[in-house]
């Protein structure tokens, strides 16, 4: 075997084994299945690395243009909005929103789509489903969805669109966004309620969404559905970029709700159906899984337009191309951080992130401060990029509680006192190998409404210095505290310090070293921090309660939207009287006023201005410390083309383009066979056994005299 893999040229090492040429292959990871690829249910971003490439909502966002910007998918154009009073009377689209009381979103999709091969869709000589019907003979020989032998396609249609959103509320399914979007589309709330009383009374939970209608969503032909919105809501556009809204044939519901087949993992969880570049032919949890390219996909083109400096990085090159370029992506299960990064480093992966133990084999930073490849990394050819992410982690102050929350002077000015103190620069600098920009408020870069230099500043924290932002003083900080009324951090009545709560689920070796870090941050003031642990659905009780004093909490966008950060601090979201995502429980009316008039505007100067001021607010009242925004880093192999972050697509794959001979060769280069060791392991054994055969031959020929 070794002659054979030596003669052949190919890498004795090679994971995937012996390979003819070049393959047009993507070569990823995972370290756990996706527990759902329905996209009714679907919200983790392990799991939209599959349903992206697979299932198609009507809008994208575009690949290359920044602030991020929708385009049409499967949409013809970018849905027309229609705005309507309480009688019904179209209104014109400069309306103030106080005047709108309903907004219909009209979209049209592309003829011609069809959805990928799949045996829901297999049918006789006659119009008959093949499998929609499978009797317990048929399903004994059925394992895998591969062992269906027949498959089928169709054309999409709007009714799919509709159909998917009816699957919202469908009370078997439990979509996380159901509640927020009953709260928006019109007539979805009574559906879910009709529904959940048809599945209470039903045991066998026969519900066939087909027989059902939503007021609000209608189909109007066969390529162009209506959803209608209660007042303005200008954010429902980038829900229809989400994967909440592709499309579902009724056929694939169908077909996985047989009897038998979800006990063998054939459901859409396991295999979904869409209409995108690829489809999931292998879902093997404990070894790999596959897409391969949907054999059906419709016509779709790389971007023509970029941003200034795009042509010169060479991301236009394929400018007009039909998309996808890949036609197989193969993940697999990889557990171990080092056995990854070696795979990474000797080409079997074309792309990685950067772990704590391999950060500094491949990042070095400039006497700038700006992360840069080491040599090592560059003489491979390996590219990085980063890119600041649509993300915020911070610490929370419960309002509720009588120590840190409230909204007297006292109380800012302890807050603000712990927002200077705790530095999360070091923070960044120690925990996360600089990965990430400290937080000036609750907007990252790139959204619309942020400002960068020093009208971007949180001046409550930080001083413009020099043309950068700087902390103030841990003086100052002590200034505050004893304004506050704890002058070196103790109370004056009794002399004792201050003590503080910080509830958190953290329990392992790293969580040990950041909480300690941050004791010591708190005992810069004289404050004496006590941590307390707890299991993830205990701190979930004590943050729906309201009894937790300080935690650790964070927000990942879901849409590139202010609104989508802003609403954290809505009073009507309170955790402890509303249930919502506002978890320090914020209850400022001036804030609540501005955010309603500027939750709905459209972009502009006006509402710049409202999100300003909204800012100033929330730096003064300090209901967070304002932690910092992750930057994510990534490392690809030259080979790896067009690449460009882009945080909130979801269907980046498609436009990743391989140079498989340029892989393949660099394979090679770096994997060369080392044949010597076995040279001089055989040379020594001939040392070793020369003087017994040398005794041998001796007594050989001494019996022969």
């Amino acid at each position: 075997m070794i002659g054979i893999c030596g003669c052949s040229g190919e890498s004795w090492n090679n994971p995937y084994g012996v390979q003819r040429g070049p393959e047009n292959v993507l070569y990823s990871s995972f370290t756990e299945r996706p527990k759902h690829l329905d996209p009714a249910v679907a919200y983790s971003a392990n799991e939209y690395v599959f349903i992206g490439q697979i299932y198609e909502p009507p809008l994208q966002y575009h690949y290359l243009i920044r602030p991020y910007t929708l385009v049409p998918l499967t949409a013809e154009v970018l849905p027309g909005v229609t705005y309507f009073d309480r009688d019904g009377a179209i209104l014109p689209d400069d309306a103030s929103v106080e005047s709108i009381a309903y907004s219909d979103y009209t979209i049209r999709i592309r003829p011609r789509v069809r959805y990928q091969p799949h045996p829901a869709f297999a049918k006789d000589a006659q119009g008959q489903f093949l499998y929609h019907r499978l009797d317990a003979t048929e399903l004994q020989s059925i394992n895998g969805i591969s062992d269906f032998e027949l498959t089928g396609s169709r054309e999409l249609d709007a009714d799919d669109y509709v159909y998917q959103i009816k699957r919202l509320v469908d009370p078997r399914i439990h979509s996380p966004i159901a509640e927020l979007m009953k709260h928006y589309i019109v007539g979805l709330g009574q559906l879910g309620d009709e529904l959940a009383k048809i599945h209470k009374s039903d045991a066998n939970n026969n519900i066939d969404l087909k027989d059902f209608a939503i007021e609000g969503v209608k189909s109007l032909d066969r390529y162009s559905y209506r959803v209608r919105i209660r007042g303005k809501y200008p954010q429902f556009r980038y829900w229809l970029a989400m994967p909440f809204f592709s499309p579902m044939p009724w056929e694939a519901v169908e077909f996985y709700a047989q009897p038998g087949l979800r006990e063998k993992n054939i459901s859409l969880d396991w295999y979904p159906v869409g209409t995108g570049p690829y489809m999931l032919v292998e879902n093997n949890p404990n070894r790999q899984m596959v897409l391969e390219k949907n054999p059906n996909y419709h016509m779709d083109k790389y971007p023509t337009r970029g941003e200034p400096g795009d042509r010169a990085a060479g991301l236009l090159d394929d400018a007009g191309h039909k998309l996808p370029f890949i036609d197989r992506v193969i993940y697999t299960l990889e557990k171990e951080n080092i056995p990854y990064w070696n795979k990474f480093l000797q080409g079997y992966y074309d792309g990685s992130g950067i772990a704590s133990d391999s950060f500094d084999q491949a990042i070095q930073f400039s006497g700038q401060g700006e992360a840069e490849l080491t040599q090592a990394m560059h003489d491979k050819g390996i590219q990085l990029k980063t890119a600041v992410t649509t993300s915020i982690f911070y610490m929370g102050f419960n309002m509720l509680d009588p120590v840190v929350g409230g909204y007297s002077n006292r109380a800012r000015e302890l807050r603000q006192a712990l927002s200077i103190a705790i530095d999360y620069e070091e923070y960044i600098s120690i925990f996360t190998n600089g990965r990430g920009v400290a937080a000036q408020g609750l907007l990252p870069p790139g959204i619309f409404g942020s400002q960068s230099g020093e009208k971007g500043i949180n001046p409550y924290v930080y001083d413009w210095v020099d043309g950068a932002p700087q902390r103030k003083s841990i003086d100052e900080a002590k200034r505050l505290l004893a304004e506050a009324g704890y002058p070196g951090g103790h109370n004056p009545k009794d002399g004792k310090p201050l003590v503080l709560y910080l509830d958190t689920v953290a329990t392992g070796p790293d969580d040990k070293a950041r909480l300690n870090w941050y004791r010591k941050q708190f005992t810069k003031l004289g404050i004496q921090l006590v941590i307390r642990t707890t299991d993830y659905n205990r701190f979930q009780q004590k943050m729906r309660n309201g009894d937790a004093q300080i935690f650790m909490w964070g927000w990942n966008a879901d849409y590139p939207d202010p609104e989508n950060f802003f609403f954290l601090l809505h009073g009507a979201n309170a955790k402890v009287k509303g249930g919502g995502e506002n978890a320090v429980n914020y209850q400022n009316p001036e804030f609540d006023k501005l955010f309603e008039m500027m939750r709905n505007m459209d972009d502009g100067e006006e509402r710049f201005a409202l999100i300003q001021q909204l800012q100033d607010i929330v730096r003064r009242d300090s209901p967070w410390i304002f932690g910092f925004h992750p930057k994510s880093f990534s490392l690809h192999h030259d080979w790896y083309k067009n690449l460009k972050p882009n945080l909130m697509a979801n269907n980046r794959l498609k436009y990743t383009k391989i140079d498989s001979s340029l892989r393949q060769d660099q394979r090679r280069q770096w994997n060369k066979p080392v044949v010597w060791p076995f040279a001089v392991f055989a040379v020594l054994i001939l040392v070793m056994l020369a003087p017994a055969w040398l005794q041998y031959r001796r007594k050989q020929q001494a019996k022969a005299k």
